[in-house]
């Protein structure tokens, strides 16, 4: 496969709308930085990702909201960026969204209610840290953190403007999903 170089940031790092000109690979970026998502995920990382999927989606549809795997562009505009300029662009592997507003032909532009990361050795510092703190900042309500390698699943839930501590679930318990309270 051939890469392409990515153009020249300017000092701030890139937006959105760089991004918009990139037509190789996949990419993710946070505040501006660029993370190259072009590999493929594991068998493994599919096989929970599905899973995960065949149970949540009929839940959260029957409450109206959508449901999308990756790649599906989630841009989450922080201190006063718009959904074009911003310097957040993720492609979480699971987005739930039920606000409709927030949906255009682009993806989502704003906090989903909920987002899921399966690791992979690769992201797992990114998904710890870099994108739980912008999730945070962005009001995501319900996080997911999935550890194929441990079979567990730890979740965040938002607290005002703050994750409280997370929930560890493994094989067999029944996570409850806060969000579908507030759906109710």
């Amino acid at each position: 496969m051939v890469r392409m170089a990515l153009p020249k940031a300017n000092q701030d790092g890139y937006t959105y709308q760089d991004y918009l000109t990139w037509n190789e690979g996949r990419y993710e970026l946070i505040d501006g930085v660029v993370f190259d998502m072009t590999p493929a995920p594991s068998r493994r990382h599919q096989e929970v990702l599905a899973e995960i999927l065949v149970q949540l989606v009929p839940q959260m549809r029957s409450k109206g909201c959508r449901v999308y795997a990756a790649p599906f562009d989630v841009r989450l505009p922080c201190d006063g960026e718009t959904s074009e300029n911003t310097k957040n662009v993720v492609q979480p592997d699971i987005t739930v969204v039920c606000d409709k507003s927030k949906l255009d032909d682009a993806g989502c532009k704003g906090a989903p209610d909920l987002i899921v990361e399966v690791t992979s050795p690769g992201t797992v510092k990114r998904d710890m840290k870099n994108k739980l703190l912008l999730y945070q900042k962005a009001g995501v309500r319900e996080y997911w953190i999935v550890y194929p390698r441990d079979k567990i699943i730890m979740v965040y839930t938002l607290e005002g403007d703050k994750y409280g501590p997370p929930e560890t679930y493994v094989p067999g318990e029944e996570i409850p999903v806060e969000l579908w309270e507030k759906l109710m």
